[in-house]
């Protein structure tokens, strides 16, 4: 356990060592390049705010800080802007195809809760230039603040080529692809949970994470993995838990952060519809399957961050197969769940397809949740 804490610290001090000032012979990639990027605050206005602020290695690449909306939205570079969505997990990210439209039609892929950006790349570029985040006024202004480190000068003139600096676009493009080439290593993605030991031998469910793990898998007594599985058959390995496509589950909207965060109390989060590409009303509310990668240590949860605990999650779910008067009660409020906030276009078909589920069933399929967990967050469960 000591080894384990180690070297999880060991990890987070060699992420944070190009930006901290390195020879410029240190960075020896383009992912090496994107690892220094990803830690640097000097990319955000007020020299406050990275990458791995809102997405911390530490806390499984999501956003450990707490504010006025407590963890469902992230506070900005300036110490006071808040955002409306909650920051999901960077990690497996680079497994979400770029954003297209299926053969049967679906929306698929991208990045954000939206897909408006279509890659990681994309994604990469968003938050310098977000007034509510990094807050940085033009990519010229990015690139100004790249040229202050003789470390990245002479990086990005290797890889890019010696005037790469002197064209924002150009190196303001660079410097994102740089950022994706390090989300796409295996630093976000390293498959060691207990689910991934399990399959391959090294680790032994517990009853009721075996459980669990058949009801996810069940084509009868769930429907997990309609949407959070990526390959058609379980047991398989690189399973991200995910099919990347889109969908209204009935989240309510999160009227706590809606109280601090300057956004109009009537306001409705349209999702996908919202996506400067999409334009079609039957894809307002839905937003993008998550993956369950490092779910149980990536809280709060929906996209809005509207609930707070894991176990809600599934008995959320829950209340559209159950007609038990006690499941339609939200647990973190004693109050009946509210409505949606886009109450058209809910995925019925999806939601409404498994049986209802008692306690022992519900707390197996957290505890098989669980077992999705990095190694390396594994203390950061709690029970």
């Amino acid at each position: 356990m000591l080894f384990r804490s180690l070297e999880r610290h060991l990890a987070i001090v060699l992420l944070a060592l190009p930006a901290a000032g390195m020879a410029a012979e240190s960075i020896g990639s383009i992912e090496a390049l994107g690892r220094s990027l990803y830690v640097d605050v000097n990319l955000s206005k007020n020299r406050s705010q990275s990458c791995a602020t809102c997405h911390s290695p530490e806390f499984g690449f999501a956003d450990p800080r707490g504010n006025a909306a407590g963890k469902a939205v992230s506070l900005g570079d300036d110490g006071r802007s808040l955002g409306d969505r909650n920051a999901p997990t960077a990690s497996y990210a680079a497994f979400s195809p770029d954003f297209h439209r299926d053969d049967e039609g679906r929306y698929v892929g991208g990045q954000f809760l939206d897909g408006r950006e279509k890659d990681l790349a994309g994604q990469a570029g968003g938050p310098p230039l977000n007034p509510i985040e990094m807050g940085m006024p033009d990519k010229a202004g990015v690139v100004d603040r790249l040229r202050e480190n003789a470390t990245y000068v002479a990086a990005f003139g290797s890889f890019f080529g010696g005037d790469i600096l002197d064209r924002p676009d150009d190196a303001y493009r660079a410097m994102t692809e740089s950022i994706a080439a390090f989300e796409r290593t295996d630093f976000f993605a390293p498959f060691d949970s207990r689910y991934d030991r399990y399959l391959r031998g090294e680790y032994q469910m517990t009853v009721l994470e075996d459980l669990g793990m058949t009801l996810f898998f069940s084509q009868q007594f769930s429907n997990c993995n309609i949407c959070h599985q990526l390959k058609p058959t379980p047991n398989r390995t690189g399973e991200t838990f995910s099919n990347y496509a889109y969908h209204n589950i009935g989240v309510p909207p999160n009227d706590a952060a809606r109280a601090v965060n300057g956004v109009a109390a009537d306001h409705v989060d349209r999702g996908l519809l919202d996506n400067p590409a999409i334009d079609d009303p039957a894809q307002a509310g839905r937003f993008k399957v998550p993956t369950l990668r490092n779910v149980a240590v990536t809280g709060p949860y929906m996209h809005n961050g509207v609930f707070g605990d894991l176990r809600t999650v599934v008995l959320f779910y829950n209340k559209y197969n159950s007609k038990s008067a006690k499941r339609q009660i939200n647990p973190e409020t004693g109050e009946q769940w509210r409505a949606p906030e886009v109450p058209d276009n809910l995925a019925l078909k999806e939601l409404e397809t498994g049986p209802a589920l008692d306690d022992r069933r519900i707390d197996a399929l957290v505890a098989f949740m669980k077992t999705l967990t990095d190694a390396r967050y594994e203390h950061l469960l709690t029970d």
